[in-house]
């Protein structure tokens, strides 16, 4: 008796991660979010190649209020795991990670990874279906 119980309550543990990776990845503030951060951390003084980074996750937030949530999902996965592999290859000492710009960074690459496995997951599972208005990134399983 006591078995089943402790089943059902991981059965639910599992469906409510995948649930929060679902709607982390479908929705537009996360990759809005981001592309705040890395614009707050590059702009001054300006940094060139971050910079290049905010415009795409902004036009992912727009794909995604635009019913591309599937596309949506991939686009911002991939910048995410982009920016990610860029701001890795930066090594900071140990005292600057608890400053403010050291906390803005960890949320900001921690931001990164939370984007890429919500939205990789979104966009692996999703399914495209034509509707009748004829866009195509609507369907999710």
């Amino acid at each position: 008796m006591a078995d089943k119980g402790i089943e059902k309550a991981e059965e639910e543990a599992k469906a409510s991660a995948i649930s929060y990776a679902r709607l982390w990845g479908e929705s537009p503030v996360p990759p809005a979010l981001l592309a705040t951060l890395i614009a707050a951390q590059h702009a001054r003084p300006p940094q060139f190649l971050p910079l290049l980074f905010p415009p795409a996750l902004l036009f992912s937030t727009y794909l995604n209020i635009n019913e591309y949530k599937i596309d949506a999902a991939g686009t911002s996965a991939a910048w995410s795991a982009l920016y990610l592999l860029l701001a890795r290859r930066r090594k900071q000492p140990l005292m600057q990670k608890w400053g403010t710009r050291g906390i803005v960074r960890g949320a900001t690459m921690g931001l990164c990874v939370a984007n890429l496995l919500g939205g990789g997951f979104v966009y692996a599972i999703g399914k495209r279906t034509n509707d009748a208005s004829g866009k195509d990134g609507t369907g999710i399983i």
